[in-house]
């Protein structure tokens, strides 16, 4: 019998044809006949399951490619069709929609969740009334009759596959929307189209941001497909996602439709079998209070008796022939899966397999414990190491924006809304869910810690509690244990890479220093001065005139103190207080001393506040003082904010050196350029003496569009990439360079523009200075961009 070998694109050759060099690059009329079949494919806009396999991930995504190759190697997947990319192109095409939400993308500011979400609802909303084309309609409606009959409407999951979603190199699969329980042509039709307008949700949009994906490149496929009734549904991984034990199969199995144990609502059961004879290994049994099940065209949430909900979700046999598939699934694919798997009438069904994204992920040394443990919580460890951090309790998505940079997460349980907070967080704790649940998995990718299925973590944490989170066992405790700390912002485990232009981070709260210091960052290019005295939470004013400005000026200096020691020796770049009188209003005693303003970004602030009235600039003054003199750290440098014009650039100086703080090798002082006449006068600026500016793109953008990106009615003109603000940009660190000064960009657009970035770097800029998790990507980009310069 001819041994045949299997070529990366799905064709074969014989092994005795393969020998022969003049056959080598033959196709014999089978794989002539597929090659045509293929280019056939790729100009239809609907196709079967059996009509495509693992290879047309460009056609149909890696989703819609998985669900065919299943079907046509025979195994048990419901049928279906699929909407393919190329339909998505062409309706986005016939529609000139292309061209509208390019331009709303471009107002997206992807640091705020409120302008992510607001871009978003226009451009679903924009992709939803746009019409099909009468070819489209007849296609779908040709194949939806031959999954449902003649006389019947076939009941259908309508599911979405982006061309870049479920590749093995991504992450975070299920960034798009999923449709059940669908039936009727015209209801079929709407969830199409809702689900390729779920290709800008603002998770979608994050996610393709951080990646550095193009959204017109990410297509995105439809998967139609029959409807299986789950009465049990679950997750599969084909090896230990925790320990990447490559010997067994980890089960995890609940009562009902399978939402509920991906999104975490649920705690699962747990079992783990033999991959080598599919022996049961180990087994836990959970409590479910709740399922989810199909009523009419809807799906409701049903309570299940206790009696019922602790018997174990599926027998020891279906277990086995479940991790049989799995098995044999892997052989296939020829690595690790990750399998969602439904029973309906006793059948096992396949619904969606794809390749594990953890696997070998996590090689750092983890952290050990030391002290007494005082155990506050147990649940299932679902992704390994230990961390301690600050719990920040959040009920919902809409609380994201509350968690900051080395928190721990504690949620009731997480879905793809959640990750720009979880890449925030330092370790997750939820409520409910099981090793394969969204936290768990989400977790492992970001290789930080997790404790999945507590209970009851959001009643017992409270906000500021300082906790240890074990996920390596599934334990919770009281305080921090740990020793050897290996915090969120770990060094990267890939080779460092250095570029002559400087990365700098953007600091405000004290707590995070150490932990940021230990990235591969060239210093602080943004440590503002507001958080801090915000923290203090009195009006400096109040404080002088109450005989107390010590507890103002050593507060300050025991701050700026953290910082300059995590970071030493690199520099430190402290911007002076920049409150604007509505801020300074806020803290206590401040209504007797700010006046009401209209506009305060145009108001009382700044410069002119200092040389107006400098008693507070001068308790900044003496605090500087004490962390340079009296703690020895010169790595503290001084940067000014909002100078409107060089008079008050000289007024400031003169009030520093009366302070007895002088310009030196190891006292730099900097200047925000971030007025247009900042730009305009810059070269005049410089004569007075500065060290160095630090352009602020946020303010520059708004002051020279004349645009408040603030006002939702205008924020979608505030555009960073403007061609006047890119001419600003240029003459700016052109002329630095001339006067062999530095120059920096403060603004979140170093970390959100890449094509601005390598402007930057081919103008001469010094350094960039970016929010702590855009250090490393930044570098990076950085690094290619002085490569093509050279």
């Amino acid at each position: 019998m001819t041994k045949t070998l299997r070529l990366i694109h799905g064709l074969t050759i014989s092994k005795r044809n393969f020998q022969n060099k003049s056959s080598i690059y033959a196709l014999d009329n089978s794989q002539r006949s597929l090659h045509n079949k293929t280019m056939v494919l790729k100009k239809r806009f609907v196709v079967l399951f059996k009509e495509v396999g693992r290879h047309d991930i460009g056609l149909v995504g890696g989703k819609g490619a998985n669900l065919g190759e299943m079907f046509r190697s025979n195994f048990p997947v419901p049928d279906g069709f699929i909407v393919t990319s190329p339909a998505y192109f062409a309706f986005l095409k016939e529609n000139n929609l292309a061209k509208t939400i390019k331009h709303l993308l471009g107002e997206t500011r992807f640091d705020s969740s409120e302008s992510l979400a607001k871009v978003s609802s226009c451009v679903q909303e924009e992709i939803k009334k746009a019409p099909m084309s009468d070819e489209l309609v007849s296609e779908i409606y040709k194949a939806y009759r031959a999954l449902g009959g003649v006389f019947a409407d076939a009941l259908v999951a309508v599911r979405s596959s982006a061309t870049a979603e479920d590749l093995p190199t991504a992450s975070f699969a299920g960034q798009q929307d999923t449709y059940l329980n669908v039936r009727g042509e015209s209801n079929l039709l709407l969830k199409i189209k809702e689900a390729w307008a779920s290709l800008f949700t603002p998770r979608a949009m994050f996610y393709r941001h951080e990646q550095h994906f193009d959204h017109f490149r990410v297509g995105i496929a439809i998967p139609v497909q029959k409807m299986v009734e789950s009465e049990k549904s679950g997750v599969m991984f084909t090896i230990d996602p925790i320990t990447n034990d490559k010997t067994k199969i980890v089960i995890e199995a609940i009562y009902g439709l399978g939402e509920f144990i991906v999104q975490g609502t649920v705690t699962p059961d747990h079992y783990e079998v033999s991959k080598k004879d599919l022996s049961i290994l180990n087994k836990a049994t959970s409590i479910q209070t709740i399922l989810l099940k199909r009523s009419g065209r809807e799906n409701k949430t049903v309570r299940l008796s206790k009696k019922a909900g602790a018997q174990q979700k599926i027998t020891d046999k279906q277990v086995q022939e479940i991790a049989r598939l799995g098995k044999k699934l892997e052989e296939h694919y020829y690595f690790p899966q990750d399998v969602e798997w439904a029973i309906e009438k006793n059948k096992i069904y396949i619904v969606q397999t794809r390749p594990v994204t953890t696997v070998n992920i996590h090689t750092k040394k983890e952290a050990t414990l030391s002290g007494k443990k005082v155990v506050l919580l147990k649940g299932q460890p679902a992704s390994p190491g230990i961390k301690a951090g600050s719990a920040k309790v959040i009920k919902s998505a809409k609380e994201i924006h509350k968690i900051m940079e080395g928190d721990v997460l504690v949620a009731p349980q997480t879905n793809p809304d959640f990750v720009p907070a979880m890449k925030k967080a330092v370790a997750i704790v939820t409520d409910s869910g099981g090793r394969t649940s969204h936290a768990a998995i989400v977790s492992r990718e970001l290789g930080i810690p997790a404790v999945v299925g507590t209970t009851d973590a959001t009643h017992l944490l409270k906000n500021g509690m300082l906790i240890t989170v074990n996920g390596t066992v599934g334990e919770v405790y009281k305080g921090s244990i740990v020793t050897n700390k290996s915090s969120s912002f770990e060094e990267s485990r890939t080779p460092l890479v250095y570029t002559k232009t400087k990365v700098y981070v953007n600091l405000a709260e004290p707590e995070l220093a150490d932990a940021v210091a230990k990235k591969h960052v060239d210093g602080v290019g943004l440590l503002r001065a507001e958080f801090m005295m915000a923290g203090i939470g009195i009006h400096p004013k109040k404080l002088i005139r109450e005989g107390k400005k010590k507890i103002f000026i050593e507060t300050m200096a025991h701050q700026i103190t953290t910082f300059c020691k995590a970071f030493f020796p690199h520099p430190v770049v402290y911007r002076t207080s920049d409150l604007k009188t509505n801020e300074y209003r806020n803290l206590v005693g401040g209504r007797d001393y700010e006046p009401v303003e209209s506009n305060p970004m145009l108001g009382y602030r700044g410069a002119f506040r200092y040389v107006n009235d400098p008693d507070v600039f001068e308790l900044e003054l003496e605090a500087i003082k004490i962390v340079r003199n009296k703690n020895g750290l010169k790595n503290l440098w001084v940067m000014l904010p909002f100078v409107r014009n060089v008079k008050e650039l000289i007024g400031v100086k003169k009030l520093i050196s009366q302070a007895g703080l002088y310009r030196s090798d190891t006292f730099k002082l900097w200047m925000m350029v971030e007025i247009p006449a900042n730009v305009i006068l810059l070269e005049k600026f410089i004569r007075v003496g500065i060290d160095g500016i630090s352009i602020g793109s946020n303010d520059l953008t708004m002051l020279i569009t004349g645009t408040d990106r603030d006002n939702s009615e205008v924020a979608r003109e505030f555009n960073e990439q403007d061609e006047a603000v890119l001419w600003a940009l240029e003459h700016a660190v052109k002329t630095a360079k001339q006067y062999k000064i530095t120059s920096s960009l403060c603004g979140q657009a170093a970390s959100q523009y890449p094509r601005l970035v390598e402007k930057l770097v081919g103008w001469g800029i010094t350094s960039v200075s970016v929010s702590p998790d855009a250090i490393d990507h930044t570098r990076s980009f950085i690094a290619e961009c002085e490569k093509q310069t050279k």
